[in-house]
């Protein structure tokens, strides 16, 4: 990064910016200090994280690229130079996670005991069991097809793993032998396992699906011979929009975007390293391909696979030490959340606190009678989701459901659309999201009639509403019944349901598009004026992203004016640190480590009557000008307490930490006395905060007293 030509502007390139962050996250598999299996754990994310990334971003530039786009992006470089750029340095990240896997991974793996075997190391026992599993499973399933003459490629599935089968020409005695070779394609589906036990003595020994299928390829084709048999797999463009306004409606159009995407252009085609040039030319020509949209694997196509080893019973000894989330005691599980909240707000950091909280919210609301309507946005959602299942019974139970649940949340919308259909059907009110903008706020709302009237409580969080997700993402949830936060969520909420004008300015909320980004710009010239006057001002912010301009500008400024600012960026950062006469007061660190880091938490010191804030918005333009997102403040002191707590350890971390350089190079982490390790200490401070509490209650004895 640091010799491109973007370092000539005051903006590092967020494409470049964001495969540094996937950098990061390979320099775990790379780290030997972390648990075997942990190392290809990350290994497999960064595979699947360039997945994605080639589907949305590699996509996008070329796309504009292909149309001919010359208008540069901030960091100065045009589409075209973005593309290749990018090529680049995925080249050589593919590289070295080939290298990591075949130099240390798979060597450390097989000291282990755990063994991929090849088909002239098998014994005659394991033999038989493979033929066995070709015969049953693999046989039964597959099916090859021939390709007879151009145009009769087949319309492979987006990132499936195939076999090109190269055939001899088939001889017939009263025919001229036919010229050149035979070519057939055998995908691989999705039922099938990638990876089959094979029996051993100890440990596990196991054999990759396509090397089964290449000791038996010519079992698909019987009296001709296989010549070779080459492992590939395409990927295809995901960029394609929503036509929203169509007489159709968002839900139908998604279905046809989910069509469109299986026939996009193919802009990457991984095969073996071993094909010979016949097979390529092949594929090439089939697929429509360049030299720079291949990647030739000098090992097993698709590292992101191994996730499916990692997930394999055992070898607890090569994995982290669990850490189960602990209850918050400010939850007592021996309380309605109703009492709780109406007492005292309440902050949870997953996954070191638990997420039931959330979900049992749900679920006694669904059952209360005095509850009478419930109004939630879904966003990503998990597979078996108890927060579905609640509000479904919350329909049931006479309640009135409204959930927005948003469509356009890229590569769930398949199931998010599914999910819709099951609500819809149990008689609950679903919106489609909103024209135009993206639902990507977390917002839950309950509804109560109490003696003293109506009551609503609230949860706000900057997370999805999924379960599973929040076992392994590190994110926020603040439960309230603060009066004005519930008046401001049922404007919000009724806005984006159509019902009523979005208002430009809530009690307390700012939300996106119409005013977050002024009221973030607005907080952060505060306390520019601040320094300027001689006060003392600090910012510190944990984002996943910083790319908009006119924020990155205001942050430049207020530096430039001495305020102090830290910053905790996850992934992309497009802003330059540690420059002088531009942002010289500016610190930027990024954790990488075993959950991912995913809250959005904002401080402003403002003279020190401090404002803390969680939010559902990282700082991009996408998400301030075309998303539905909002800002909350956390005002009871004991939430803010903790807040401030876990913003600080993040910067006290001088073992899982990275800090961006004015280059755009990012350092390990390694000043201090002592290690720190963030997440380690936030787990360690909340299982403290529990048995602290059990403490209390040991020691305070109380009465059994008559009934009255």
């Amino acid at each position: 990064m640091a010799e491109s030509p973007q370092n000539a502007t005051r903006f590092f390139d967020r494409e470049l910016s964001w495969l540094e962050f996937n950098q990061r996250v390979l320099n775990e598999a790379l780290n030997p200090q972390v648990p075997l299996l942990e190392r290809l754990k990350f290994l497999a994310i960064t595979s699947s994280n360039l997945d994605e990334f080639y589907r949305v971003r590699v996509g996008a530039l070329s796309i504009l690229t292909e149309a001919g786009m010359v208008r540069p992006a901030p960091s100065g470089l045009t589409p075209e130079q973005q593309l290749a750029a990018v090529r680049e340095r995925i080249r050589i990240m593919v590289q070295e996670q080939y290298r990591c896997y075949l130099d240390e991974l798979a060597p450390q793996l097989l000291e282990q005991g755990i063994v991929r075997l090849l088909s002239n190391q098998l014994n005659a026992v394991q033999k038989r069991m493979v033929r066995q599993i070709f015969d049953q499973e693999i046989f039964s399933v597959l099916t090859p097809m021939a390709i007879q003459a151009e145009g009769t490629f087949p319309m492979l599935p987006n990132q499936m793993l195939s076999v090109c089968l190269r055939l001899l020409p088939q001889k017939d005695p009263e025919l001229p032998e036919l010229e050149g070779f035979r070519f057939a394609i055998l995908p691989f589906g999705r039922m099938l396992s990638r990876f089959y036990s094979v029996p051993s003595e100890k440990g596990l020994s196991y054999m990759h699906l396509e090397d089964i299928i290449a000791m038996f390829a010519e079992e698909f084709f019987p009296g001709e011979e296989v010549e070779e048999c080459v492992t590939f797999r395409i990927t295809r463009n995901a960029e394609v929009e929503v036509q929203e306004l169509t007489p159709h409606g968002l839900a139908i159009n998604m279905a046809d975007v989910l069509r469109a995407r299986t026939s996009a252009d193919c802009i990457r085609l991984e095969l073996d390293d071993s094909v010979s040039p016949e097979s390529l030319e092949f594929l090439k020509q089939q697929l429509r391909v360049t030299d720079a949209e291949i990647t030739r694997a000098p090992g097993p196509v698709d590292l992101g696979a191994l996730m499916e080893l990692v997930g394999r019973r055992g070898y607890e000894n090569l994995r982290d030490e669990p850490w189960p989330p602990v209850s918050s005691p400010d939850v007592p599980s021996e309380e309605l959340m109703f009492d709780i909240l109406a007492d005292r707000d309440v902050l949870l950091f997953h996954p070191y606190e638990s997420y039931e909280p959330v979900v049992r919210l749900l679920e006694e609301a669904a059952d209360d009678p005095d509850v009478i309507a419930i109004k939630q946005t879904l966003y990503r959602i998990s597979r078996n989701s108890q927060i579905v299942k609640a509000l479904q019974r919350a329909v049931e139970n006479g309640k009135h459901v409204t959930v927005l649940l948003e469509l356009k949340a890229r590569f769930d919308e398949e199931r998010n659309l599914r999910q819709a259909r099951d609500l819809e059907a149990m008689g609950a009110q679903v919106i489609y999201g909103v024209k135009g903008l993206k639902t990507h706020a977390k917002i839950c709302i309950i509804v109560r009639r109490e003696p003293h009237g109506i009551q609503r409580y609230m949860h706000f969080g900057t997370g999805n509403y999924n379960e599973a997700t929040a076992r392994l993402y590190s994110d926020a949830s603040f439960l309230t019944s603060d009066e004005d936060l519930g008046m401001d969520a049922l404007a919000f909420f009724n806005a984006i349901s159509g019902y009523s004008q979005p208002p430009y300015s809530y009690r307390k909320l700012a939300a996106a598009p119409l005013r977050l980004r002024d009221m973030l710009k607005d907080l952060v010239e505060e306390e520019t004026g601040r320094k300027r006057n001689g006060e003392e001002a600090r910012i510190i912010l944990k984002l996943n992203a910083l790319t908009d301009t006119i924020l990155i500008n205001s942050l430049y400024e207020a530096s430039q004016a001495g305020v102090e600012i830290r910053l905790n960026i996850r992934g992309i950062c497009c802003l330059q640190p540690g420059i002088p006469g531009q942002s010289e007061n500016i610190r930027v660190v990024s954790i990488v480590d075993r959950f991912l880091e995913h809250a959005r938490l904002l401080y402003f010191h403002r003279g020190g009557d401090a404002s803390l804030f969680i939010s559902s918005a990282d700082w991009m333009a996408r998400n301030l000008d075309h998303r539905k997102e909002l800002l909350v403040p956390v005002e009871s002191e004991h939430c803010r307490r903790q807040l401030m707590k876990i913003l600080t350890t993040y910067f006290d971390d001088n073992t899982k930490a990275w800090e961006l350089q004015p280059d755009g190079r990012y350092v390990p982490v390694r000043d201090g006395e002592s290690p720190v390790r963030s997440q380690e200490k936030l787990y360690r401070l909340a299982r403290e905060t529990v048995r602290r509490q059990e403490r209390r209650r040991r020691t305070v004895f109380e009465p059994h007293r008559p009934e009255s």
